[in-house]
Order: C-alpha cells, then sequence, then structure tokens
C-alpha cells in the first residue's frame, strides 16, 4: 500500500537565546502512516510528541529530517508551494476554544477554509458549512452562535468541523479530548471514528491518554525524551510491550472494570535527564531497571522483532532479559 504520510529522521531543536544551548525536542523520529490509518503517538508530557505533529505541518520549521505527503518531500519546499497542500493536511487542537477566533459565529469559523481554499461561491459555502455541522453532531441553530457560548465538547465539534471542510486525507490531532469532560471525550472519540470511515481519514493522535489511543489506533509509537523507542501493532505493543519504559507507562494504566487483572507495576526510578544536556547513550539508562554498563554509552537503534514492531534497547533480544509482561487478563 502506498504510505500517505512518511516521517524519516525528523529532528527539530530549540536553541536557547543568549547561549549556544539548544533543547533537544525530537531525535531521529521515522514512522509512516498509510491512507485510512491511525497512528497513535503516545508519551509522557514533554516527549516531544506534539513538536513532531507540528513539524510536519511546517507550523514549525524542522532542524533537519524529512517529511513526505503522498510520496512527495516537503519539508524544504517553500511556503508559497506548501500551501497548495494545506488544504489536505489539517490539525485539531488539544484546546478547542483557544483554537477558535472568539469575535467570529461558529458558521464563519467553519466557512473560512472553504473561502482561503476552495472555489465556492457564497450559497455553495452556506450549503457545505451545513452539511459539515451535521457531520460533526451540530444544530444549525449553534451556526449563529459564538464561541464561548458552546460547551466544550461542542466547540471541538466546531474544529473538527472547520478541519475536514476541505477534504483532507490527513489529520492531526493533538491531545482532542484531554481538555473535555469524560461524557463529551467519549463522544467525540466515536465521532472522529465514525468520521474515518465515512471519510477515510489517516490520523495521527497525539495523545496521552492509553484509553483513547488503545480505541482508535492502528499502531502505536511510544516516545521517550525525543525519541521513539517502541512502534507496532496497536495489539501487540498493549499486549506485549518490549521496552522497559513502554511497560511502565502501561502498567500504570487504571481500568473502572474491577475484574479486570493489571499487571505488575513496572517501576523507573530517579530523574528524567534533561533535554539540553541529553545522555551519550540510552536516554533511560539513569532510571532502568535492566540497564547494562555498555547502555551508558551506546545508544541503542530501533530493532525490529517481526511484523514491524521495532524497540530501541540493547537487552530487547535476549531471551528473558526483560522478563515476562503479561496483558492476557484483558483479551
Amino acid at each position: 500500500m502506498t504510505k500517505l504520510l512518511e516521517v524519516q529522521g525528523l529532528v527539530k531543536h530549540f536553541p536557547i537565546k543568549g547561549s549556544k544551548l539548544v533543547v533537544q525536542a525530537v531525535n531521529g523520529v521515522s514512522f509512516d502512516i498509510s491512507p485510512g490509518e491511525t497512528l497513535g503517538l503516545v508519551g509522557e508530557s514533554g516527549s516531544g510528541k506534539t513538536t513532531v505533529g507540528r513539524c510536519i505541518l511546517r507550523l514549525i520549521e524542522p532542524t533537519d529530517g524529512e517529511v513526505l505527503f503522498k510520496g512527495e518531500a516537503i519539508t524544504h519546499i517553500s511556503q508559497r508551494v506548501f500551501r497548495r497542500l494545506r488544504p489536505q493536511m489539517q490539525m485539531v487542537f488539544q484546546d478547542p476554544y483557544d483554537s477558535l477566533d472568539p469575535h467570529m459565529p461558529v458558521g464563519r469559523i467553519i466557512e473560512e477554509p472553504l473561502t482561503l481554499w476552495s472555489d465556492m461561491n457564497s450559497a455553495q459555502r452556506q450549503d457545505r458549512v451545513r452539511e459539515l455541522a451535521a457531520k460533526v453532531g451540530l444544530q444549525k441553530e449553534l451556526l449563529e452562535v459564538y464561541p464561548h457560548q458552546l460547551s466544550g465538547g461542542q466547540q471541538q465539534r466546531v474544529g473538527i468541523a472547520r478541519a475536514i471542510a476541505t477534504s483532507p486525507a490527513l489529520l492531526v490531532l493533538d491531545e482532542p479530548t484531554s481538555a473535555l469532560d469524560p461524557y463529551a471525550h467519549a463522544e467525540i472519540i466515536g465521532l472522529l471514528i465514525e468520521l474515518q470511515q465515512t471519510l477515510g481519514l489517516a490520523y495521527l493522535l497525539i495523545s496521552h491518554d492509553l484509553h483513547a489511543v488503545q480505541y482508535v489506533s492502528n499502531k502505536i509509537a511510544i516516545m521517550y525524551l525525543s525519541m521513539i523507542i517502541e512502534i507496532g501493532n496497536r495489539d501487540e505493543i498493549f499486549r506485549s510491550p518490549q521496552h522497559p519504559y513502554s511497560r511502565a507507562l502501561l502498567s500504570s494504566v487504571l481500568y473502572p472494570d474491577p475484574t479486570i487483572k493489571r499487571p505488575r507495576k513496572y517501576v523507573l526510578k530517579g530523574e528524567i535527564p534533561s533535554p539540553i544536556d541529553l545522555p551519550a547513550g540510552c536516554f533511560l539508562y539513569s532510571r532502568c531497571p535492566v540497564a547494562l554498563p555498555e547502555c551508558k554509552a551506546k545508544r541503542p537503534q530501533l530493532t525490529d522483532l517481526g511484523y514491524g514492531h521495532c524497540v530501541a534497547c540493547l537487552r530487547v533480544t535476549e531471551k528473558d532479559a526483560l522478563g515476562t509482561f503479561d496483558y492476557s487478563a484483558r483479551d
């Protein structure tokens, strides 16, 4: 299958004013997304997830690496040339209210990308706005109100309607449910799944919400301190994570069903290294319970364990080196 999005060795460093130091936000991230597929990009705050999404859409410029969209390299093309791709690549932001213009009514907010990127006349745009509102579950009466008059869930529906207005192939979803209450959270997840099925959208779902990621995604990529340390099929990652950090992250998930047996918590101790002064070897070395002396000096690369399940750990190919991690009770 032809890949819709290919990210190859993406790097983003932020210079610190007044010094020669940089914040290493993203270091050599690579992955791909096929049409109609969802990749869940997870990790704790500060891991670089959101920076990856913003680099892909050129909201910030990458330091190095390459991004290909439908086979076309887009990282170094001019903003003028990139503008023609904007309708095909859209973003849904974390805070729905902050992403909406408070001085514009909902209908105009949804119409704005059509005004910028379509040849529709006014009547056609209005018809399209009403169609989009219906797709995302907004009553037509709400097209006349302003964002502050909406609930958080309704605001996010407006953001989604605006994002799909130009019929994009890819949506970057940056924590799309983190600002919502549980009921609205569930509704928005259901809406995203429905839209993907009906419109054939591909998603890059950036989130720390592992329940949502597990429910929506086909593939999972786990980031730690600017790097992807494990990537693979959703079921394989959740059933049998292989990297020590992945195990610690997934063992912290709480489930409301008391009949579900949780695996023994996999604990990491110590402080997270600074992204300004990252270690020469494995970034997890100082916190890892199975680290070897060579882990301090040698930085692991992603190793393919088969079927596209890749892990960046020097010990991952050693039999029983990491012990077992059984999630079978959840199947």
